[in-house]
């Protein structure tokens, strides 16, 4: 399947698609409220990494920079929470 596809299929079904990163986001984010110390760190920011990409190219489809780069920034943040999450950094 080209990128072009992909593209047109995202486009064609975004709002749904963002509605799932969104409530990917909040249940990231729930665990880590409700838990504490106790939360999962690796899976939360593997979550909250994938709703940011998800999310950042969205945006990049819509051509909305100010969330493109919110989310690409969320993309960074995680990048560097699954590294620590790992032990890594």
């Amino acid at each position: 399947m080209k990128l072009s596809q992909i593209n047109t299929w995202i486009l064609k079904h975004i709002k749904t698609i963002e509605m799932i990163a969104v409530l990917m986001r909040i249940l990231s984010f729930s665990l880590v409220s409700w838990l504490g110390a106790n939360s999962p760190f690796m899976l939360v920011w593997v979550v909250n990494t994938s709703d940011a990409i998800i999310l950042a190219w969205c945006a990049i489809l819509r051509k909305d920079s100010a969330y493109t780069v919110l989310n690409l920034f969320w993309v960074l943040i995680g990048i560097i929470g699954i590294l620590r999450a790992g032990n890594l950094l």
